[in-house]
């Protein structure tokens, strides 16, 4: 797998696929789709893009995230960053010396709406 930034547009937020429930996917909207769950497969990039998409007005300064708040080091939070980044969910903006990150809302909802099952689709239960 590249990789290579995934970004989608709002407009191709509706075009995308249906959710998993209502049809199958097709390779290339797979292979996209699985990039960013993938990214979201590690505790720590989780919470980073928890803490990034809660912040007052929705994005963080890279200074305000530290390692002490993940027992990790500061190049570790880069690496996740950077993760989070080429997946697509993220995007950052350099302000003087900071980095301000963003959620990319597209990509998120592209996520929640690949995962919505409707109420009248048989799933089984654990």
């Amino acid at each position: 797998m590249s990789k290579q930034l995934v970004v989608l547009d709002a407009a191709s937020e509706q075009a995308c696929c249906p959710p998993i429930a209502e049809a199958s996917l097709d390779t290339e909207h797979a292979t996209d789709m699985a990039r960013m769950f993938k990214a979201l497969g590690d505790p720590i990039r989780l919470r980073l893009l928890s803490r990034i998409t809660s912040a007052p007005g929705g994005e963080i300064c890279v200074c305000d995230i530290t390692g002490d708040d993940f027992n990790v080091t500061g190049p570790t939070i880069s690496h996740h960053l950077k993760v989070l980044r080429e997946a697509g969910l993220i995007d950052g903006e350099r302000r003087g010396t900071w980095v301000y990150y963003r959620a990319v809302k597209a990509n998120m909802h592209q996520l929640a709406a690949l995962l919505a099952i409707d109420e009248s689709v048989a799933l089984v239960s654990a």
